[in-house]
């Protein structure tokens, strides 16, 4: 049986707030940090959680805005998100200090890590692994590929996929292309999956497409459940005991 609870933890004066799952038993497990879309923490990633904990995951869902909150304003999370893109090394402080609240839960292994993260949060999972944290996994869902200090790649010790929509308007073409660069500079060994068809943020049930609300944006089943499972995939190659 699954069990969760909510949890607040300071950062540089801020309380965010997270959400914990864990899965039956006494035992340590592989353990899952999960990074939210731009606009904040919903329940889609305490879902998410959720679900890694029902595999048998210790999996937490950290808050990188505060408080829990989610952004209703575009113009305000587009401006959220510049201000982080720009700074790395506040992305990383942000992705550590949810990664310490998941390493400090007793059943979670701190030998089987993996970081997985929506959108800007498959940025910080990315920004995360570049710092040189000792992870098994690296996976970003329609993640941002750019980095001010890509040659920070060479840090990274886990295995990294991505999944992106191949009409997301965020990640064109020259930025894949740049990103594979960069990986193969670094000698990183990782992963790109494109799914046709698909835009941004297709991995969230609810969004549909809606090229005057959200232009660019929307749900694709298809890719969602393919990206899943090739996360999934990657977990049975790094967590092979969990097989």
């Amino acid at each position: 049986m699954v069990t969760t609870r909510r949890i607040e933890y300071p950062v540089d004066g801020t309380t965010m707030v997270g959400h914990l799952a864990l899965p039956g038993g006494t035992d340590p497990r592989p353990a899952v940090l999960i990074a939210h879309e731009g606009p904040g923490i919903t329940d889609h990633q305490r879902e998410r959680a959720d679900r890694l904990a029902e595999l048998g995951y210790v999996a937490f869902a950290l808050d990188y805005h505060g408080g829990g909150r989610f952004i209703e304003d575009r113009e305000e999370m587009f401006a959220r998100i510049d201000e982080l893109l720009a700074d790395p090394d506040r992305m990383r402080a942000l992705a550590g200090a949810g990664l310490a609240v998941l390493t400090a839960e007793p059943r979670a292994d701190t030998s089987r890590l993996a970081v997985i993260g929506y959108c800007l949060g498959g940025t910080l999972a990315l920004e995360l692994a570049r710092s040189g944290v000792d992870l098994k996994a690296v996976v970003g869902f329609h993640p941002g590929l750019t980095s001010t200090r890509p040659e920070d790649a060479a840090n990274i010790t886990g295995k990294v996929l991505v999944c992106v929509g191949s009409e997301d308007p965020f990640i064109p073409v020259e930025r894949r292309l740049a990103f594979e660069a960069e990986m193969r500079a670094a000698g990183v060994d990782w992963r790109m999956h494109l799914h046709g068809g698909a835009l941004h943020s297709f991995t969230h049930p609810g969004l549909d497409p809606d090229p005057v609300a959200r232009p660019g944006i929307g749900y694709h089943r298809p890719s969602a459940e393919r990206a899943w499972r090739a996360m999934l995939d990657l977990f049975d190659e790094v967590f092979p005991a969990m097989v």
